[in-house]
């Protein structure tokens, strides 16, 4: 068990897993897990579900409400997981609102891997190739003074150790 507490964002374009690492990242802090598209404006939701890509005005509330869970969870000095795609700079930047030491893992894939993993999911509001492209056109890939990036090649149960370790203390 990590014995500090975190407010974490795991990131990512639609189809890198964000919401399965998100929530064994959180059963293995013993934290809360969030996925950041519960928050979404049904407005927003239809527009995805439509096909249609998100803009920067559609995602403004959407990444004040996870900003202000973010700073709720550091008030109480809990850890919380929340995933969300946090795609651009400033997206991120709003996020680190709440709390400024927010840790942040990027889940990296090829198009083509993601594209094959949007293909074979079910019941989701993101549709087409279209709207993928769009979020890896709008992806500012965090470097390594953001975030801990990992590939989405390896397993889950990898991705979680990597980045447990990294939050671990050096031991004295």
């Amino acid at each position: 068990m990590i014995p500090s507490s975190y407010r974490i964002l795991v990131m990512g374009a639609s189809g890198c897993g964000k919401s399965l690492i998100g929530e064994n990242l959180a059963q293995a802090l013993g934290a809360t897990f969030i996925d950041g598209d519960d928050y979404h404006s049904p407005e927003s939701v239809a527009k995805m579900a439509s096909g249609t890509p998100l803009d920067d005005n559609d995602r403004q509330g959407w990444l004040d409400t996870l900003a202000a869970l973010f700073a709720n969870y550091k008030a109480q000095n809990e850890t919380v997981v929340i995933a969300c795609s946090g795609l651009k700079r400033r997206y991120r930047d709003r996020l680190r609102s709440g709390d400024s030491e927010l840790r942040i893992l990027y889940l990296k894939g090829t198009r083509e891997l993601l594209r094959e993993r949007l293909e074979t999911r079910s019941g989701h509001f993101f549709k087409g190739d279209s709207m993928l492209a769009s979020q890896l056109a709008d992806l500012e890939p965090p470097g390594s003074d953001e975030a801990m990036t990992a590939s989405i090649a390896l397993s889950p149960p990898t991705i979680v150790g990597q980045f447990t370790a990294m939050l671990a203390p050096p031991l004295s």
